[in-house]
């Protein structure tokens, strides 16, 4: 393999597992972030977010001379005097108010790279961005490339999970390289040479449709699950099993069928909408997307009205709520579905009491928690509760032990909102148990 000089513009979720794992398969990556204080953390070596596996990664290649931090574009090109062949945008494009994704951040970097750049270039689109992205960042490249510099835009969606993003990366399903020339196609099949995966290469519209195509049908598995999981509550039936038969059919799997509270996170939520967005803007209404939200926002609802069938006034009572964020081992709280259940809650006049593993600093943070008791650990959080609330389903949790969690209630109400418990269990305890889509 060829190790290539490479640039990774962002060092957010997706920019620093991309700049590492890059790093790590034998590449010389510089990541460019313009936060001084983010920049200068990672230049100290600590990794911002949490990440199974990323700070081991972290070390060993910055260790290895592999990955250096820069605080511009232009320095990101020509690190030390090597000038990249790649750079990879791995900006943020968040949700504007009508579910469009702003991509002011895309554009900048755009530009700063068609200034700067001063050979053959692949620019690739990392983050997830609306079909024909790719076109205007070629205009931005042409509109400012003074000198005429060779290059190509390329598409190459990530597909990273977070809490297994570096696994992801490193043991894709597949790869996805949006290319408009076979110079392009080859640059990029030998920056990923090393990853054993089969390479999906498309036109640079396909690549962009899949990411966005890819989560909004994960999203849709989910609200359908939580759907049919309210039929379930209403006629007894446990969406467990019922889940479990529809998996077996190889046609469907089992992945993305456990109904919960609805799902959150940075990429369903805004990918979701983006998409729908754009299919209107492009003169169809796929209404499809536009229910698996509303049933999303629905589900979100789901342990406010359960706390109310079971302690009937809500006004001064308490409850524990275990797990923040919006899935096991990650610290983002981005569009987690906690944020709408507190809120809930306290809008009732519920005192709350919560705990997480690892995103109390960044819940503090929030308003949406303002007033809340952030306990020391699980069974802190159930001192004098009213009701217990499961909002993550963090592993830890599924040990918890009933008996002693039953002792430190004001009374003994659960509200499996993961379906962590097994209800016969808990009910043989003494709880008055309520699981998602469970008779």
């Amino acid at each position: 393999m060829k190790a290539r000089d490479l640039c990774v513009v962002g060092s957010g979720y997706v920019g620093l597992v991309t700049g590492a794992c890059l790093a790590e398969i034998g590449h010389r990556v510089v990541c460019v972030d313009s936060d001084p204080r983010k920049l200068k953390a990672l230049k100290a070596g600590k990794v911002p977010i949490h990440e199974p596996g990323l700070e081991e990664i972290l070390k060993r290649v910055v260790k290895a001379g592999r990955l250096a931090f820069a605080g511009s574009v232009p320095e990101g090109l020509k690190f030390k005097g090597r000038r990249a062949s790649v750079v990879f945008i791995a900006v943020g494009t968040p949700p504007r108010p009508d579910g469009s994704a702003d991509l002011s951040a895309v554009e900048a970097v755009a530009e700063q790279v068609a200034r700067h750049m001063d050979g053959y270039l692949v620019i690739v689109d990392k983050s997830t961005v609306p079909v024909e992205t790719g076109e205007w960042v070629s205009r931005t490249i042409q509109r400012f490339n003074k000198d005429e510099t060779p290059y190509d835009v390329a598409s190459n969606p990530e597909f990273l999970s977070e809490g297994t993003a570096v696994r992801d990366f490193l043991h894709p399903d597949r790869i996805v390289l949006g290319v408009s020339s076979t110079r392009a196609e080859a640059v990029l099949r030998e920056v990923y040479a090393p990853i054993k995966a089969p390479v999906l290469v498309t036109d640079v519209k396909s690549a962009e449709l899949i990411k966005h195509a890819s989560n909004s049908f994960l999203a849709t598995k989910i609200s359908y699950i939580n759907a049919v999981s309210a039929l379930c509550e209403k006629v007894g039936a446990d969406v467990g099993m019922v889940a479990r038969g529809m998996g077996l059919d190889r046609r469907i799997g089992p992945l993305f069928l456990n109904a919960g509270i609805g799902f959150g996170g940075f990429c369903f939520p805004k990918d979701l909408e983006a998409f729908y967005w754009i299919s209107r803007q492009k003169g169809y209404d796929f209404s499809l997307l536009k229910a698996v939200a509303e049933i999303n926002e629905h589900q979100k609802g789901w342990i406010a009205r359960k706390i109310e069938e079971k302690l009937w006034n809500l006004e001064g009572k308490t409850v524990a709520l275990l797990g923040l964020t919006f899935k096991p081992d990650t610290d983002d709280m981005r569009f987690a579905p906690s944020l709408d259940v507190a809120r809930q809650l306290k809008d009732r006049g519920v005192r709350l009491r919560a705990y997480d593993p690892v995103a109390m600093e960044r819940a503090k943070a929030l308003p949406e928690f303002a007033g809340v008791h952030f306990a020391r650990d699980e069974y802190d959080a159930l001192k004098g509760a009213d009701a217990l609330a499961v909002v993550t389903e963090w592993p830890r949790f599924k040990g918890l032990d009933l008996r002693r969690a039953k002792r430190l209630m004001r009374t003994a109400v659960l509200l499996d909102g993961r379906n962590l418990f097994d209800p016969a269990q808990a009910r043989g305890l003494g709880f008055d148990y309520a699981g998602v889509g469970r008779p």
